[in-house]
């Protein structure tokens, strides 16, 4: 493991991370950004511009799936919406993380919390990685998936010099007519605080945000047709109550003047039928 993969290690190892990435402790901001911006995303793809054939229910998978938050949102969402699911994966390249992911399925009824799986799974070797904690031959994961999603996860693959291994390896899982959703960090948007502070205290390539364009090339290059590429969402996930007040209230402004410096960036592609 190379230096940069032990630097990211180590943070996502660290109590912090736990705190950061699980949702009683992530901040009010996340529970309304997964209801009201995140999830209309999750059904559009699902209800909209899916094209796999659903027989069984959806086979969904989040890669960087950190605590598991967005994975189990997910599943209570579809659940409420009448959309059908047959199993669902979390994959994440720290132990630390899917451990506390499978804690978290405590908050799910049990008719669904035997249909989620998390494993440990790097971002760039994703495929291969699972079946391997699957105990089952690669083949079998290959064109299983129906949904594959990824929320601030993407831009390490990206900075390793990876990100067409991630794309291509996500391209593989997916059946054809099958579904990718990649949320990350819009490098426009002046005022992360981890942005910040990691210009501070790391060096230049551990702190490298892929621009819009960047984001949806692998993807394109992997042979996936780009459906959305755009920046959206001005609440950060870790938003106390004044500051969720303040930036919700100010979004539709900021939305209609400045679109390309929200604080996120959206690539929605599908791979071909």
């Amino acid at each position: 493991m190379n230096e940069m993969n032990q630097s990211f290690l180590r943070e996502y190892s660290s109590d912090f991370a736990v705190m950061k990435y699980s949702k009683k402790t992530a901040g009010l901001g996340i529970n309304f950004i997964l209801e009201s911006e995140y999830g209309p995303i999750y059904l559009k793809s699902v209800r909209e511009q899916l094209q796999a054939p659903v027989e069984n229910g959806i086979r969904m998978l989040e890669f960087g799936c950190g605590a598991g938050m967005n994975l189990i949102y997910c599943m209570g969402l579809f659940n409420r919406n009448g959309i059908p699911i047959e199993q669902a994966y979390g994959t994440d390249f720290s132990e630390r993380l899917i451990t506390e992911a499978r804690s978290e399925l405590r908050a799910l009824p049990s008719s669904l919390r035997v249909r989620v799986g998390f494993s440990v799974a790097r971002n760039e070797t994703i495929g291969t990685d699972l079946a391997t904690t699957l105990n089952v031959r690669a083949e079998k994961v290959r064109r299983s998936f129906h949904f594959i999603f990824g929320v601030n996860t993407f831009r390490y693959p990206y900075r390793l010099g990876k990100g067409e291994n991630c794309a291509r390896g996500i391209y593989e899982l997916l059946m054809p007519g099958g579904v990718c959703v990649v949320i990350d960090m819009n490098n426009k948007f002046p005022m992360f605080r981890t942005r910040l502070r990691d210009k501070a205290t790391r060096p230049a390539g551990e702190c490298y945000l892929p621009t819009l364009k960047e984001y949806a090339q692998p993807f394109a290059s992997a042979g996936f047709e780009i459906l959305e590429n755009r920046n959206f969402c001005w609440v950060p996930h870790s938003a106390g109550r004044g500051l969720l007040v303040l930036t919700r209230a100010v979004s539709p402004v900021l939305t209609s003047l400045v679109p390309s410096f929200a604080m996120r960036s959206l690539v929605v592609c599908r791979r071909p039928l």
